[in-house]
């Protein structure tokens, strides 16, 4: 891993996922989860403040020892007790079947190199009567949008972690097993390629 992945990447993550809109969705969709929570994607920790008193341990999952470091400076500053997973989201989690009541998963589905076994992981852990809350940027409504996702694609992952703009969240989802219970689509301010946002929350099938 070279130093503008160790160490500048992490920063830019931490500063650009603190603007107004992400927080906006932050404030909305993470006060859903309830009980103990998995958040694939814990990254610098930017969801933690939103978690309500309903919610009694958080697994954290993130491969990146920055982000944790940051994340653990967040978490030691709340009440919530934190468990950090470092970890890719694709390897098996030590956590038993059936024994999580709400993963949450932000802005992380765009750069897991293999997303299909980690939302099976997270099928897996996830209790019958569970909820999966996502918020995820992804492939666009508009075929025009789409094929300049597709064009940019290749570069852009090369400089944002894996991260790729043509994902379609809502199927990638469901073919995991989950059914999607609620689901909300729209751009956010900015790039219309990086910006098309899906929000929502699923249950195993």
């Amino acid at each position: 891993m070279g130093l503008y992945a160790k160490y500048i990447w992490p920063v830019l993550i931490d500063v650009g996922m603190r603007n107004k809109d992400t927080t906006r969705l932050r404030a909305a969709w993470i006060p859903h989860a309830r009980g103990d929570v998995l958040e694939i994607g814990i990254g610098s920790g930017l969801n933690l403040p939103y978690y309500s008193p309903d919610v009694q341990r958080v697994y954290g999952v993130d491969p990146s020892l920055e982000l944790q470091r940051m994340a653990r400076k967040r978490a030691a500053a709340g009440r919530l007790p934190v468990e950090f997973l470092a970890q890719s989201a694709e390897q098996p989690l030590p956590l038993p079947n059936a024994s999580i009541d709400s993963v949450v998963v932000t802005w992380a589905l765009c750069s897991i190199p293999d997303v299909s076994p980690a939302l099976q992981q997270m099928r897996r852990v996830l209790k019958p009567s569970g909820r999966l809350i996502f918020l995820e940027h992804g492939r666009a409504a508009d075929p025009r949008v789409v094929a300049w996702q597709d064009r940019l694609t290749p570069l852009w992952k090369r400089f944002t972690g894996g991260c790729h703009l043509n994902r379609k969240v809502d199927e990638l989802i469901a073919a995991a097993g989950f059914r999607i219970t609620e689901l909300k689509t729209c751009y956010v301010p900015g790039p219309r390629p990086m910006t098309y946002t899906y929000q929502g929350c699923a249950q195993p099938a």
